[in-house]
């Protein structure tokens, strides 16, 4: 009940200005009911971006931002010039933003195989004021329309197993779209498409960073025989979250 009052609190203030309403109080329903704050505000905060989110794009996850906020120094401290990165299962456009926001002389191609999340992440990309010059947006299924070669490709795809289905949080499974959750039976059915031909789209010296669950370490370590080097990391939680490769 507690936390409900300080997302209430927060709604009003974020949202409203602290000026309630009968639109308000509509939304104040909506948290009664379970919807996620974020989707309830529109919007969410990833590394100095706003994020605009609603049922169509999975909200950015705090391992996410841990990690790519890792990653981000690391290519700003590179002797590595990057220049072209992808975004991969782009879905909010998240990572890819901060990339941007951060990276003074990136270029992002953000690729995605759901229509509606990419028209939610061209009105992030406008409400940031990036450049039309520094992004491309697609709708690709994986690597189906990409053309040419990457610095760095960044990917954060579905990879929860519809076998753990029954564990995940009531509100995730009603309110956020399957399409961004789940891989497969065993989670890696898009973390399999994406391994098998990434290598293909990095240029000589880039690196490829991929989040994934943390029980399919040893899975994706075999996956990982095609390339030269991979390094596992932990999130900010003590889990293996992400993989850095090449």
């Amino acid at each position: 009940m507690e936390n409900l009052q300080n997302e209430i609190r927060w709604l009003l203030q974020e949202k409203y200005g602290n000026k309630p309403s009968e639109k308000f109080n509509k939304d104040v329903d909506r948290l009664k009911k379970g919807e996620p704050l974020d989707y309830v505000i529109g919007f969410t905060e990833f590394l100095g971006c706003k994020i605009l989110v609603d049922k169509n794009v999975l909200i950015p996850r705090f391992e996410t931002e841990f990690w790519v906020q890792e990653a981000i120094e690391e290519i700003s401290n590179s002797k590595f010039q990057a220049s072209r990165i992808l975004d991969m299962f782009a879905g909010s456009g998240c990572i890819g933003l901060a990339i941007l926001k951060n990276i003074k002389n990136a270029q992002v191609v953000f690729a995605d195989s759901e229509k509606n999340a990419l028209h939610m992440l061209q009105k992030s990309c406008r409400i940031n004021k990036i450049p039309k010059t520094r992004y491309k947006i697609m709708q690709s299924d994986v690597f189906s329309n990409v053309k040419g070669a990457f610095d760095y490709i960044f990917a954060n795809p579905p990879y929860i197993p519809l076998k753990r289905k029954g564990k995940i949080q009531p509100s995730v499974l009603k309110y956020e779209p399957k399409e961004a959750l789940f891989g497969g039976s065993d989670g890696l059915f898009f973390i399999r498409k994406f391994l098998a031909e990434a290598k293909n789209f990095l240029n000589p010296g880039g690196k490829i960073y991929m989040e994934f669950d943390p029980p399919q370490k040893k899975q994706i370590t075999a996956l990982l025989k095609k390339y030269k080097s991979w390094q596992f990391h932990k999130d900010q939680y003590g889990k293996w979250r992400w993989v850095q490769i090449g």
